[in-house]
């Protein structure tokens, strides 16, 4: 009844091994249950949005307090200026902020405000990063391009990360032309020295606008995101994911003079900035609210780097030992941990994932990637070390024989990004 059998391609059956794609019935804390009783302990955190870890019950208090007064009116409610109070004190970098359902909505105002304010088309996304919108100036840029015009495709160019001589040509190239760079201002590797500040000047000296996508960095790099950290301030950005702790909320923030394009205090033509029908439910905003609390309060991103660290030797030494360290990888900040699987060649291989996920599925470890949340605890990560000592003893198996097929169950998992089915 659904296509691809999920509502987010990143959770769909071809990303598991055969008969082995759980379907969740409940989940509490760090573990998830599936329709058949089975617990696992759950990495990956709701693709990263549950930073906190399931039915927290702080964010679970404001949810309902809120829903008991009515989620969604004809006109604003408190909430919503109590919402945007607590997010710019949060992150003082910005300025204004608008709420949304998503992220995509939220770069893709960022982009369009960006075009508005600026008068020009081409948009320059970090090629290096995998995932700004499901819109079309996005999507017509991966092989899942069908249904997308090449037109709208030609007006997104991008640039490398980490290396400001690159972006200058294409903004050279492009003189004029661009409206503005968007990127994850961090990923797996840490930001160059002085390289966040070099696009500023960039963008600056050229006449783009600075956009930093924050889905990820936001809350678990810093409360404030990357921008709070590294102390470069972009011009937009967009924050989602762990400030809703599962719950619907992203954000779109930056710098007045912008922001007020889509608002009533200028004299230009109107920017369609966010106009969404549930953006501003005062559930999901509560939940928002709670959240920064919480992180705040309890010092979540230093619990989250501390577990992450705990996770990562772990897992390292146990590859190590088994003799698959060249193979197994653990990459990322310690508060975004994901694992490459490398065949004998050292090649990438959907394969040796396929007999990895396996064996963690079978010792109660769902893990697309080893991202946490701070309600794992000690015994949580003794357990996934344990059972990821068992699974690279078979991939050290496999490495042997060269020949990983034994071992899979059926056929390999796949990427998200590709053409054909």
């Amino acid at each position: 009844m659904i296509p691809g059998g999920a509502h987010t391609y990143a959770k769909g059956d071809d990303q598991y091994p055969e008969q082995l794609a759980p379907v969740i019935s409940h989940g509490r804390g760090a573990h998830v249950w599936d329709i058949d009783g089975n617990r696992y302990i759950e990495y990956g955190s709701g693709l990263r949005s549950v930073s906190l870890g399931h039915a927290h019950p702080r964010v679970n208090e404001a949810v309902r307090r809120e829903l008991d007064r009515g989620s969604n009116f004809v006109r604003p409610s408190v909430v919503e200026v109590e919402a945007a109070e607590r997010f710019l004190a949060t992150v003082p970098t910005a300025q204004m902020v608008k709420f949304a359902k998503n992220g995509s909505d939220a770069t893709t105002a960022a982009v369009r405000l960006a075009r508005a304010f600026t008068g020009r088309a081409r948009v320059a996304i970090c090629g290096d990063h995998p995932f700004f919108s499901v819109d079309d100036w996005f999507i017509g840029t991966t092989p899942m391009s069908a249904g997308i015009p090449a037109a709208t495709t030609e007006l997104t160019v991008a640039f490398p990360y980490g290396d400001l001589t690159a972006t200058e040509e294409l903004l050279t190239r492009y003189e004029g032309e661009i409206a503005c760079l968007i990127l994850e201002p961090a990923g797996q590797t840490e930001p160059p020295p002085g390289y966040l500040a070099g696009l500023r000047e960039l963008a600056d000296r050229y006449g783009c606008v600075l956009i930093f996508d924050e889905m990820i960095t936001g809350f678990r790099w810093s409360e404030a995101g990357a921008q709070g950290l590294y102390g470069v301030v972009p011009d937009l950005s967009t924050f989602g994911k762990a400030l809703g702790n599962g719950c619907a909320v992203s954000a779109l923030a930056g710098r007045r003079d912008l922001m007020e394009w889509g608002g009533l205090r200028h004299s230009g033509a109107r920017v369609f900035l966010l106009s969404t029908t549930h953006g501003a439910e005062t559930h999901s905003l509560a939940a928002a609210m709670a959240v920064q609390t919480v992180y705040t309060e309890e010092g979540i991103t230093a619990q989250l780097h501390a577990i992450g660290e705990r996770l990562a030797a772990g897992v390292r030494d146990a590859a190590a030992v088994t003799g698959v360290g060249d193979h197994l990888v653990v990459r990322g900040r310690a508060s975004n941990l994901v694992f490459a699987t490398l065949d004998e060649n050292g090649q990438p291989s959907q394969q040796y994932r396929t007999l990895f996920l396996r064996r963690l599925l079978a010792g109660g470890v769902l893990a697309p990637s080893f991202v946490v949340s701070s309600a794992l605890s000690d015994a949580d990560i003794e357990h996934t070390v344990e059972v990821v000592a068992q699974a690279c003893a078979v991939y050290r198996k496999a490495l042997d024989a060269a020949d990983p097929t034994p071992w899979l169950g059926g056929r390999p998992v796949k990427p998200v990004f590709r053409r054909l089915v």
